[in-house]
């Protein structure tokens, strides 16, 4: 492709992806509103959130070997028509029960459009500096657009109503589908005989969600010890056991288990694990304790946030490239973490009558300095690492891996500061004061959650310059996701 085709394409999946993105955050303002529309519990409002990042993080791996057979175009587009059809039926929505199944149906859309677009960058941009810059820009979008969907989604409902933040992608998605028929590359896949590994998708999916619901159901209402939290612990665990013992039998597994042989490769993954599950509780319980306890309006939580957004984009955009190619990506990696944990300390500190100057305005530039850096190391070590026939298989994963870390991370955090604020409030602590100690209990967690992360990496990564990430055609799922554990 030429130069100019080739960054226009970049947009064109950027895009995509950006629709995507806004769409896991923005619901999170808009939770309050659907509540009091839709008649949900407490409980049952969590479903909102969690159908959709079920859906998508358990069908990554399954869209990115879809991807390969049958051309990641083709894939991109029908992930595009599936996300943006299910947007609709979500704006459309009149009861509790079509909200939730549409909103699994445009976490399968999401997964389907995430999972190719790292793939085809990779292949289109070969040249290091290129492809570096390239990855920053998508780690942008892919981490940036969380921010900017809080920002969206309190514009949208406080001046119209929550169904507009779905019926918002609708032009979204039919533009980016016209672009993008008329500027990325089209691909043959290797075919669809090749295989795809449906019952190991099914499995890991299947897991992924027993596990939330046990996290957020049983284990917040009746406690982690309870003999139903044990029980349903116990289904999930053995339906992890089923799909890893499927992908050693399988023809066309999945994921083959030869890929974690590679130690930057494994390392990568578990910092994603870690390091999701400690960051990405920032947008959701902050965006709690900045309504409920310093009684931010919807539109105010967003513009508090906005300086994530900012900082993250300067450096994804124009200097991330640069520090990764001169002090490697694990350099920046482990700066980037120490930066998001030192925000999260901050913020665990933050009293009920916080400023926003003196207290949550230092957390947005520390967290958003971090996130720019770290973000899009992790792919550049899984890319480095992999084999060129891997190199699809290793991007899908690392963003999966973080897609389930910040997933149970966020449902842990959520369970665990609800049930610290409701112990204090039973003890007559003032409803402010309780929730702000819980919320600095699930801070000062996530803050050793990434600590945690950058330990694991010093010790398993390898102390290297990166190489160059593989140019062969990968597949990439996105990163960023929010799961809701309690609302209000």
């Amino acid at each position: 492709m030429r130069d100019r085709s080739r960054w226009t394409a970049l947009v064109v999946l950027c895009t995509g992806m950006l629709m995507i993105v806004l769409d896991m955050t923005i619901v999170n303002v808009a939770l309050p509103s659907i509540q009091a529309s839709l008649g949900f519990s407490q409980a049952g409002l969590a479903w909102v959130v969690n159908a959709y990042l079920i859906a998508f993080a358990g069908l990554l791996l399954l869209a990115g070997r879809l991807g390969d057979l049958a051309g990641r175009r083709k894939v991109f587009l029908a992930g595009l028509g599936v996300f943006t059809g299910a947007s609709l039926l979500c704006g459309l929505a009149v009861n509790q029960e079509m909200l939730i199944a549409a909103r699994f149906l445009q976490g399968t859309g999401g997964a389907l459009t995430s999972a190719v677009i790292l793939g085809m960058i990779v292949t289109m941009f070969t040249d290091p500096r290129e492809q570096a810059r390239a990855i920053g820009v998508f780690a942008f979008v892919a981490s940036a657009g969380g921010a900017v969907g809080l920002l969206a989604g309190g514009v949208l409902t406080q001046f119209l109503n929550w169904h507009w933040i779905f019926f918002v992608n609708l032009p979204i998605g039919v533009v980016t589908a016209i672009a993008a028929l008329r500027v990325l590359p089209s691909e043959r896949g290797v075919g669809l005989r090749a295989g795809a590994d449906v019952p190991g998708a099914l499995l890991i999916t299947g897991a992924i969600m027993l596990m939330v619901f046990t996290i957020v159901g049983p284990a917040a209402q009746q406690g982690w010890l309870a003999v139903r939290t044990l029980a349903f612990g116990a289904g999930s665990l053995a339906l992890f056991v089923g799909f890893v013992g499927r992908q050693r039998t399988a023809r066309h597994p999945l994921m083959p288990l030869r890929i974690l042989s590679s130690r930057d490769l494994a390392g990568a993954n578990l910092v994603q694990v870690l390091g999701a599950a400690g960051m990405f509780g920032m947008f959701f319980l902050g965006s709690l304790y900045l309504r409920l306890v310093l009684g931010y309006d919807a539109l105010r939580i967003g513009l508090a946030f906005l300086p994530v957004t900012v900082t993250m984009g300067t450096l994804s955009v124009r200097y991330t490239d640069r520090l990764v190619l001169r002090f490697g990506a694990r350099g920046t990696m482990f700066s980037g973490l120490a930066l998001i944990a030192a925000g999260l300390a901050l913020f665990a500190l933050a009293p009920v009558d916080a400023g926003y100057v003196s207290h949550i305005f230092p957390v947005t530039l520390l967290i958003g300095t971090g996130a720019g850096l770290c973000f899009p190391a992790p792919m550049t070590l899984a890319m480095s690492s992999a084999t060129p026939q891997d190199a699809g298989l290793a991007s899908g994963l690392v963003n999966t891996t973080a897609q389930i870390g910040g997933a149970l991370g966020l449902a842990v955090l959520a369970t665990v500061s609800a049930s610290r604020s409701n112990g204090l409030i039973a003890r007559h602590y003032s409803v402010a004061a309780a929730l702000t100690d819980g919320y600095h209990l699930a801070f000062w967690i996530a803050c050793g959650l990434v600590v945690a992360a950058a330990g694991l990496g010093a010790v398993v990564l390898r102390p290297r310059r990166t190489r160059p990430p593989a140019t062969q055609p990968a597949t990439q799922p996105a990163p960023e996701l929010v799961l809701v554990g309690q609302a209000d």
